[in-house]
């Protein structure tokens, strides 16, 4: 575990009057309770029509959103890694945005580094509206402290790239550069991604096309590293219903350059709800119907005191597809306030690759 991420937890976890916090606004309602009531929030509803670069910035009437990127990483040596850089905003109440310290914008950020042989992650938060935090779409710029994405001169507002990141900690630091030859992609039907039976959803859309160059430093060692990495853009109001309890999610690179993102939404009764999108080499993006798909777990781990399952055999009867997926590193639990599982994986069978997966909820 970090030094930072441990401080961060504790500071929060005391200093909530420091960001502005009133005594009634609680935990549960920032970045918890997604399948709480959402009166008042703008709502996901079918037919949107995305523009960019305007919808890369942030969407303040919805409840909650993110800018995730995760990559899969080599070093010189052929040394897997991987990095994950994630902003998160959630607003406390619904309104007429407020300036300063008056925002209802609360904003957080994870950072990660994993080898197989280890797991570093930080975390840190901030208030909106004081310029701790924030994203801009034009030209575009996410930051928390001194964690930045950042597009750079010639960027794309079809592609949102070139970019850089980087981020770091006591224990950790990387800096990147993303570039993309092909556009992002809508996923779900259009960029409408529906997570329930009960109507909830989001506007979701990635850029799975990166490649990536730069440096890794763990331990004060550097090493330059290259690899593909992939970038998730999803706001919500009620992303998930009251009776789901978290997610098993992929992104997966295949060795033919396709790409791959699906999930399952775990619920209290009932079969989980299965969401899978084909990216092909033609970079559109395909919605395949629930009945094609099976995700089954073939091996779990224990971390943190949780029964995690981190090895599965995933099938797609349309694509003629099986293949058995492992973590690189089973430990990659992410011990922030919000706790998570989020790690690379490869993948063998019929098609073969890298990727990452996330599991939420348990």
């Amino acid at each position: 575990m970090s030094a930072s991420a441990n401080i961060s937890r504790r500071t929060f976890a005391t200093g909530l009057a420091v960001l502005g916090f009133g005594r009634r606004t609680s935990l549960a309602q920032t970045f918890a309770d997604l399948g709480g009531d959402a009166s008042g929030f703008a709502s996901v509803i079918p037919g949107k029509s995305f523009e960019f670069p305007r919808d890369h910035g942030p969407h303040p009437d919805y409840r909650i959103e993110w800018w995730y990127l995760t990559a899969n990483l080599k070093d010189s040596a052929g040394e897997r890694l991987g990095v994950q850089w994630t902003l998160f905003r959630q607003a406390m109440q619904p309104g007429p945005q407020r300036d300063g310290w008056a925002s209802q914008q609360v904003w957080m950020g994870h950072a990660a580094v994993t080898r197989a042989d280890t797991h570093r992650y930080s975390e840190t938060f901030a208030r909106g509206g004081v310029g701790q935090s924030g994203v801009e779409a034009d030209p575009f710029r996410a930051w928390i402290d001194s964690w930045q994405m950042r597009g750079l001169d010639r960027i794309s507002a079809l592609t949102v790239a070139p970019l850089e990141i980087n981020a770091s900690s006591a224990e950790f630091s990387y800096a990147l550069r993303l570039e993309a030859g092909k556009a992002l992609v809508l996923q779900g039907e259009a960029g409408y991604s529906v997570k329930s039976e009960r109507g909830q959803a989001s506007y979701y859309y990635s850029q799975p096309h990166f490649t990536a160059a730069g440096t890794v430093t763990i331990d004060g060692r550097p090493v330059n590293v290259i690899g593909q990495a992939w970038m998730d853009r999803e706001w919500s109001s009620q992303p998930l219903a009251s009776d789901q309890t978290g997610w098993d999610w992929f992104s997966l690179h295949l060795g033919t350059g396709e790409k791959l993102m699906l999930y399952r939404l775990r619920q209290t009764q009932g079969q989980p709800y299965l969401t899978c999108n084909w990216i092909g080499l033609d970079g559109r993006s395909v919605a395949l119907p629930s009945t094609s798909i099976d995700m089954i777990p073939t091996a779990t781990t224990e971390v943190a005191g949780r029964t995690l399952p981190t090895s599965w055999r995933i099938v797609l009867r349309d694509r003629a597809m099986t293949i058995e997926t492992i973590a690189l590193n089973p430990a990659s639990w992410m011990g922030t306030r919000f706790s998570y599982w989020e790690g690379p994986i490869s993948f063998t069978g019929t098609h073969q690759g890298v990727g990452y997966l996330e599991l939420t909820g348990y």
